[in-house]
């Protein structure tokens, strides 16, 4: 029986080649249907074509595709292995072709890329830190007129910072106060009271023992307007601040000191204790352990992170100690130190999330005078820093004995100390 169609046979089929041919040359490659390239013929040219798609040519006898119609000669590209597709003259599809339009894409301009993102990085940067600036300005709470201050010395070369640590409980609820060991006294004394010196020739941070004698001079009431004679009496200097406030005690230390202050700066209690709490604790290191039952002190000797609560009881304690007020004061230096250190790591700096409380906390907690500004407020955070890195001085106000309770300061010392930093020299005086 004849499997092949009416008219074929076997024989007359040709030579072929392969498996079960008697030719030695392959069939001829199966003709491909070519694409007319170039622009559509006009609309209705012929029937079943729509716009922009070409009349494809018609194959004539078993032999090929007639050129009649414009049609280019026989594209080989099928037998040369080209793949068809788009762009003039056939080719490989390059990998920035896109075949769908015909068309390459264009490469990526890294240059400009990463210059647009570098200024759009810029540009966040700026306006983050323009908000930063203008958020913490807002915050700083500008309380104390220096200039009601009356009688001042003049200024010397540097800047000198006032800086105080009050025992005020504003923002203090019944069991904060049991918590931190505050007590509930009304009012606000001075539990602690520092010069910091910023100049050229290195930075000098001096504690003043609440418990120096001072006399008490003229001076301008802060609410009343109202000038106060001298009267030549002696008190502790915590006294000057509970009788009339910052301006009585700037005004008292400058007169028993001849050294001008530039700048006032006071916390309180809750606000040290927030600060220290939004940094993640204080690391510390106690040469010896001590208790007391006045501040809620409870510590041992050695290294330690220190909480809001235990860093008020750590600066609060003197009565612990043989030298009372002294050694308090250099506790308070040992601290304020490690604070500046550890607000100023990359932790805290680099970390939002750590930074902005921290800021937060103590910008809300601290009471300046009105000329204070963020870079005033940077400059001096920077030099305690510094301070606490050895390049700079620390030391407590030289003293000489005691009368009636009251550390009596030394004179001579103390004129050369204030000499030095008048004029921004290298201080060479020594305190306790």
């Amino acid at each position: 029986m004849n499997d092949w169609p009416q008219g074929w046979s076997d024989d007359n089929r040709g030579p072929r080649y392969g498996r079960g041919s008697g030719g030695a040359q392959p069939e001829g490659a199966r003709v491909m249907r070519q694409v007319r390239r170039g622009p559509a013929g006009p609309p209705g040219q012929q029937r079943g074509y729509g716009a922009g798609v070409p009349q494809q040519p018609s194959y004539v006898d078993g032999q090929g595709y007639d050129d009649g119609a414009g049609y280019g000669e026989y594209d080989s590209g099928y037998n040369t292995g080209q793949v068809y597709g788009g762009g003039q003259g056939g080719g490989s599809v390059p990998n920035d072709a896109d075949p769908a339009a015909g068309q390459y894409r264009p490469r990526p301009n890294w240059r400009r890329r990463i210059k647009w993102t570098a200024i759009t990085l810029a540009s966040v940067l700026i306006v983050t830190s323009v908000a930063t600036y203008f958020w913490a300005d807002s915050k700083l709470r500008r309380e104390v007129d220096l200039a009601t201050v009356i009688d001042r010395p003049e200024a010397g070369s540097g800047t000198n910072y006032l800086i105080v640590g009050s025992d005020s409980r504003e923002g203090m609820s019944r069991a904060d106060e049991k918590k931190l060991h505050t007590g509930a006294a009304q009012g606000k004394r001075t539990d602690s009271m520092m010069i910091l010196h910023v100049g050229d020739n290195g930075d000098t941070l001096i504690s003043l023992p609440r418990d120096s004698d001072v006399e008490v001079p003229s001076y301008k009431g802060s609410s009343s307007g109202k000038v106060y004679p001298a009267k030549g009496r002696h008190e502790k200097l915590n006294a000057a601040y509970a009788e009339d406030g910052p301006t009585l005690l700037v005004r008292t230390i400058e007169y028993n000191t001849g050294l001008h202050i530039d700048h006032y700066v006071e916390i309180g209690f809750q606000g040290f204790a927030n600060i220290v709490d939004a940094v993640g604790g204080v690391d510390i290191d106690i040469d010896k352990g001590f208790k007391d039952k006045w501040s809620g002190a409870d510590f041992k000797a050695g290294k330690q992170t220190l909480n809001g609560q235990q860093a008020l009881a750590f600066v609060r304690t003197r009565h612990a100690f043989a030298t009372s007020d002294l050694q308090r004061t250099k506790n308070q230096q040992k601290f304020l130190a490690a604070l500046a250190h550890q607000v100023a790591t990359p932790s805290t700096v680099l970390n939002p999330f750590k930074l902005y409380p921290t800021m937060g906390a103590g910008l809300d907690s601290l009471i300046v005078d009105k000329d204070m500004g963020l870079w005033d407020l940077a400059s001096m955070f920077w030099a305690m820093k510094g301070v606490s890195g050895g390049d700079g001085t620390s030391m407590n106000m030289p003293i000489s004995g005691s009368t009636g309770g009251n550390l009596v300061w030394d004179k001579a010392k103390v004129k050369t100390l204030v000499s030095q930093l008048k004029n921004d020299e290298k201080v060479t005086v020594t305190g306790n």
